[in-house]
């Protein structure tokens, strides 16, 4: 899928708006070298085990040693959830840290640090060449926290007995299996890319094909309103759209005089289709004769190369928005969708604990 690059609203009104496009390499550019995956959790298990049994550690140290014994590179290293919230090696690092803590073999003396306990020693002393929820489910303290996990997600009746240490393996399906929150931020976002889809396959369940037409030139300026164009106010965004049009199906005045419009073209084609080279100068043409500088085009389809040349190409500002990138930005924006639930995810609270203890 080709990568897309946009800028925000406010870049458009200062005149700094760069010509946004689908960008494609270059036949001069070549694929790097290919990158280690980043471990997932369970594969974190054995080197965080091994450093804790040198001294106290933490998470920061365990993380640096990771990246140098995987070879992980610095874009690896800083990758985040999707949430945004945190790294996702540190995350995965933390979680083999928890799971290490409930068999026993890891122990927290203060806040933030944690060492390997005698029967961590012990466990490292097997020389397994991995450990993982397998190895962990040897111990009773694993096994009882892993029936709590698993009746709390509903998997596991609440009267069930102690559960033996293969039934553990059901509380992750696979080695590689994410994280409970790398789970939760996994979900959502495969939730929003079928809501992405539904959102474009509504659009085209509108008919007939004129009505749909200009539903779209209308939902198309509405979106860029909610993108901030024209500082947000319904009152600076007009549809043009119609017989007689001028190629312009709709203009947005950044400022109260009107001195610096930006004009929309909508095309609802068929999102398997492509547009070509001859629609964008067509476009430009538009522009031309309007006295402008700077335009978006809006489709549901896609854009071909030579068409994402001709808006490079052009002396003119124009942002190209392809279907994949419509539909992410009325997600983004709030455009034809509304919320369906709020979870909230709470976590321990340090500070309130801290100075309470002896």
């Amino acid at each position: 899928m080709p990568t897309h690059t946009f800028l925000p609203a406010q870049q458009l009104s200062s005149g700094l708006l760069a010509r946004c496009q689908l960008l494609h390499p270059g036949p001069e550019e070549r694929p790097g070298p290919i990158l280690p995956d980043i471990p997932d959790y369970q594969t974190l298990m054995l080197p965080v085990l091994r450093l804790a049994a040198e001294g106290e550690t933490t998470i920061p140290k365990a993380v640096e040693r990771i990246g140098a014994d995987f070879g992980l590179m610095p874009d690896q290293m800083a990758e985040l959830l999707p949430s945004g919230r945190i790294q996702l090696v540190n995350n995965r690092a933390h979680w083999a840290k928890t799971y290490l803590a409930k068999a026993g073999l890891l122990e927290q003396p203060r806040r933030g640090v944690f060492k390997a306990t005698a029967r961590g020693i012990d466990v490292l002393q097997r020389n397994l060449e991995r450990i993982d929820n397998s190895v962990l489910a040897e111990f009773e303290e694993f096994r009882a926290f892993a029936k709590t996990k698993l009746t709390a997600s509903g998997d596991l009746p609440s009267s069930a007995p102690t559960m033996p240490a293969a039934a553990v393996l059901q509380i992750d399906s696979s080695p590689a299996i994410a994280p409970p929150d790398e789970r939760i931020d996994g979900a959502a976002k495969e939730l929003e890319a079928e809501l992405r889809g539904d959102l474009l396959d509504r659009i085209f369940a509108i008919e007939p094909q004129a009505t749909r037409a200009r539903f779209f030139e209308r939902l198309v300026i509405r979106l860029l309103v909610a993108m901030g164009y024209g500082g947000g106010r319904d009152e600076a965004a007009f549809h043009t759209g119609g017989r007689g049009d001028g190629g312009v199906d709709g203009v947005i005045h950044q400022d109260a005089l009107g001195l610096d419009p930006v004009y929309v073209q909508a095309k609802c084609y068929d999102r398997d289709s492509s547009i070509g080279p001859e629609k964008i100068q067509a476009f430009k043409g538009a522009l031309d004769d309007k006295g402008a500088t700077r335009g978006v085009v809006i489709t549901t389809a896609r854009f071909s190369e030579a068409a994402q040349r001709s808006g490079r190409a052009s002396q003119k500002q124009i942002a190209l928005i392809d279907g994949d990138k419509l539909a992410e930005l009325m997600v983004r924006f709030g455009v034809g969708v509304q919320v369906d639930r709020t979870v909230v995810i709470k976590k321990l609270d340090e500070d309130f604990f801290e100075g309470w203890e002896a």
